[in-house]
């Protein structure tokens, strides 16, 4: 506009044009392209986490306030179902289309979630983003279908043995070694007169966990770890006559080594049966650790790493969930804002301490706080890749989402004897059968 030689009427279009983008950007919906939408429109971003528990709650209610703080233009609406009922309730909003622009993915559904365009690629976002080059390629594998990227982890779950020092000690045990030592050790220790059992079992949501992990070790020189939940041979897992014999311990297990109503019990119900005193031994993810650090007295527990199979070797993973954007979002920018400062090595890294689960930058897993105590054992696990194998969990699997309801609902029926073991591994090899089948169509 500063050449002289521009004709009036040309000014005069350019102007209009001008006063035409000004009214469509006050007009807009309150999506836009710089994250912040302008200077006096504020963005309101809906988020939804999935692994509620109250502590991880309040840490993150914390970083969104210190991220609002910064970012006075967007307002940030968390939404923190019970539990057992977010991934439903997530389904359902997606399905629907609910208003929402962050979602906690899992890697339990993000093939799910991916199958059914539920969610945003991130390959594109990160590029800008600085603190992505210290992002390790685990937590990159865990938040990947094929070469794209759908989500940033806000941690890193690897599993391990939490047992009762002070029990194992008063009545001569030894930290169980195999699964096998840890069925026979939580028989020994249980007493239903005295509210005592051994083992804190988890036959309610989440459970196919410990029998696919069992079975997984039982028949470790067997597995494709690139595809852990089928043999070399190209069958399930369920179908090798180790899996049968895991099994078989795994209802021993619960049938003389863990409390009768444990069948029905979640995440928190067997924590608090280890914390509260009543069970001996807990399988479970660091993310328990805080929790047991503030309910128990120090020295009364302690960690082991997983029990092995017959073969001497037991298979380990590290899965997690994290921060993605609904395909369908009207803030994306803005979201992505929100979902780099949460995941930056300072915000991921207090999270992790808080919480209990392995960082996902480098940077972060050298401090000193996470190669001492509780911790240690998930390194000494990782020192020994011949003994502790790494696998490939069926991420890519869309039949994965719905894996934990179909395992549960049939492995009840079989601990109340309404169905046989036989049986229940026909079913679960029938599943993963056609869930490749589907995969490859």
């Amino acid at each position: 506009m500063q050449q002289k030689s521009w004709k009036k009427s040309l000014l005069s279009v350019s102007m209009i044009g001008l006063a035409l983008s000004l009214t469509a950007t006050a007009c807009s919906s309150s999506g836009s392209k710089n994250g912040n939408g302008g200077d006096d429109k504020v963005v309101t971003l809906r988020m939804i986490e999935s692994l509620t528990s109250p502590n991880r709650t309040a840490v993150i209610q914390e970083s969104i306030k210190a991220f609002m703080d910064q970012n006075p233009n967007i307002k940030v609406e968390l939404i923190s179902p019970p539990f057992d009922q977010a991934d439903n309730k997530i389904r359902t909003m997606l399905n629907a289309k609910q208003e929402l622009d962050v979602l906690e993915v899992r890697d339990l559904n993000v093939a799910e979630f991916v199958n059914n365009g539920y969610v945003e690629p991130l390959n594109e976002y990160t590029k800008s983003w600085d603190d992505f080059s210290t992002v390790t390629s685990v937590a990159q594998s865990v938040a990947s279908v094929g070469d794209k990227l759908y989500f940033i982890p806000n941690g890193l779950y690897q599993r391990q043995l939490f047992y009762r020092a002070d029990w194992l000690k008063d009545a001569g045990i030894t930290v169980p070694a195999t699964y096998e030592e840890l069925v026979e050790a939580s028989v020994k220790l249980t007493d239903p007169s005295k509210n005592r059992f051994g083992f804190s079992f988890r036959g309610g949501s989440g459970a196919n966990a410990v029998p696919d992990t069992m079975i997984q070790a039982y028949s470790s020189d067997k597995i494709n770890m690139d595809d852990a939940m089928f043999l070399k041979d190209g069958g399930t897992i369920y179908s090798s006559p180790e899996a049968k014999e895991a099994v078989e311990q795994y209802v021993k297990l619960y049938k003389v080594g863990s409390p009768p109503d444990s069948i029905n019990w979640g995440f928190q119900e067997q924590v608090q049966a280890f914390t509260s005193g009543v069970t001996a031994f807990l399988l479970q993810d660091p993310d328990v650790i805080q929790t047991l650090t503030d309910s128990m007295e120090e020295g009364t527990w302690a960690t082991a790493p997983m029990p092995k199979g017959p073969q001497g070797k037991a298979l380990i993973s590290a899965g997690g969930a994290g921060w993605g954007i609904p395909s369908y979002s009207k803030n994306k920018e803005a979201a992505w804002k929100l979902i780099s400062f949460l995941s930056s090595p300072e915000e991921n890294t207090k999270l992790s301490k808080s919480h209990g689960t392995v960082p996902i930058h480098s940077s972060a897993t050298e401090d000193a706080f996470f190669q001492n105590g509780p911790y240690k054992t998930l390194l000494d696990m990782t020192n020994q890749p011949d003994t502790f194998i790494n696998f490939k969990p069926p991420f890519q699997y869309p039949a994965n989402g719905q894996w934990g309801t179909v395992a549960m609902e049939s492995g009840q029926r079989m601990l109340l004897g309404k169905a046989s073991v036989e049986d229940t591994l026909k079913e679960w090899d029938d599943y993963w059968v056609k869930a490749k089948a589907q995969l490859n169509n």
